[in-house]
């Protein structure tokens, strides 16, 4: 007997990859641009760490609330389309067959073999084939909203700590080169991290993320010089 073929797909891991991802890109490179700016304004030591540690609390409840404001909205939409779904199934189920079998034939399936799987496929489960093939809902798409918060939060605060532990712990006097250095380098493991994970380019996926985040930098370290000479 022949062993089951089994495959993995990326796509199975993108509803908690996006949130993961984004939240520490952004702790990381959010946190230490605040601390790269507060360190170039001139501000002492205490300062930049209570910057560092403000924006990782404000940053990872405002980064769990909006990622759960978002997800819940995606969530809504699809409850109400299924149930709308739902409700033209028990009303017409002979037009929703046709509309599906249509669908079939539009990808190249033969029309006598259109109209055997949309029949097949309603016998079973009528509402999870009109919401896969025709909403395009399945379960790796199905909105989570805590799950998206949760993640977010907590890869928001994880991201935070790198540039803030940093800073905490490396000389005043060369606290902007640290911070840069270990932001930069955290950076570039998130981005390979990243592309593993969803299998992508990992080049090309470290160049992107570590180009942004150096520019985010210079750009708060270059107010922040300018404010503290001001002030």
């Amino acid at each position: 007997m022949s062993r089951m073929h089994v495959e993995r797909h990326w796509i199975a891991r993108i509803g908690w990859l996006r949130a993961a991802v984004l939240g520490a890109n952004d702790g990381l490179i959010s946190t230490a641009s605040l601390i790269v700016g507060v360190a170039a304004a001139s501000a002492d030591k205490s300062g930049v760490i209570v910057a560092g540690v403000a924006s990782l609390a404000a940053g990872a409840m405002s980064m769990a609330a909006g990622e759960y404001v978002s997800v819940s909205s995606q969530s809504d939409t699809e409850k109400a389309d299924l149930s709308r779904e739902a409700a033209e199934l028990e009303a017409d189920p002979a037009a929703e067959h046709l509309e599906l079998e249509a669908l079939y034939r539009a990808r190249g399936v033969e029309p006598d073999t259109a109209r055997e799987v949309a029949r097949q496929l309603m016998a079973h489960d009528a509402l999870a084939a009109h919401a896969r093939d025709e909403l395009g809902i399945s379960d790796f798409t199905t909105a989570r909203p805590i799950q998206a918060a949760l993640t977010s939060a907590a890869t928001f605060a994880a991201g935070a700590a790198v540039p803030l532990l940093v800073a905490v712990f490396a000389p005043r006097a060369g606290l902007l080169i640290w911070v840069v250095g270990a932001a930069l380098i955290g950076l570039m493991a998130l981005g390979a991290l990243g592309a593993r994970a969803g299998g992508a380019d990992i080049l090309r996926s470290v160049v992107r993320v570590t180009f942004w985040g150096a520019l985010a930098m210079a750009v708060t370290a270059g107010i922040g010089r300018i404010f503290g000479a001001v002030v």
